[in-house]
């Protein structure tokens, strides 16, 4: 079987590009990884294009909203998730810009996809009478043996 068009792509853009050319901690590349498998998941399960048949051309914008859209809803994920698998995407088109500049327009496409507004966690801080208490607290003496 020969290697489609896509699987060249996606294997330079995990194997080379992050790790070589961007310097991509091996945290990043592990999620941007698991964007991709379960892209490929969805198409396979939801569009019924199994990864032997993904073509280039098959990646467009409007996939990649309905794939987001199964993302939070399908698997009950977060905004901030959503976000994270977003950003993988973005991330690898900004790469098939320069890679396949054939689909440059779709490539800008799918950048134009805006992250959503997530709710912010407010930071609770101690007040300065909680960090003098806190500093007048005694600590145990450590003894370092060997």
């Amino acid at each position: 079987m020969k290697p489609t068009d896509f699987s060249y792509y996606l294997t330079t853009f995990l194997t080379k590009y992050l790790l070589s050319e961007i310097g991509a901690s091996k945290n990043t590349i592990s999620s941007y990884r698991d964007t991709f498998i379960l892209l490929l998941t969805f198409l396979k399960d939801v569009k019924d294009i199994p990864a032997n048949r993904l073509t280039i051309g098959l990646i467009t914008k409007d996939i990649m909203i309905e794939y987001l859209g199964w993302v939070e809803n399908e698997r009950c994920c977060s905004a901030a998730t959503r976000n994270v698998r977003l950003a993988a995407i973005h991330s690898f088109a900004r790469f098939l810009q320069y890679q396949n500049p054939d689909n440059l327009v779709e490539w800008q496409r799918i950048l134009s996809i805006p992250v959503k507004k997530t709710e912010k966690k407010s930071i609770n801080y101690l007040t300065l009478d909680g960090i003098r208490a806190l500093l007048k607290t005694p600590w145990p003496d450590f003894v370092c043996q060997r």
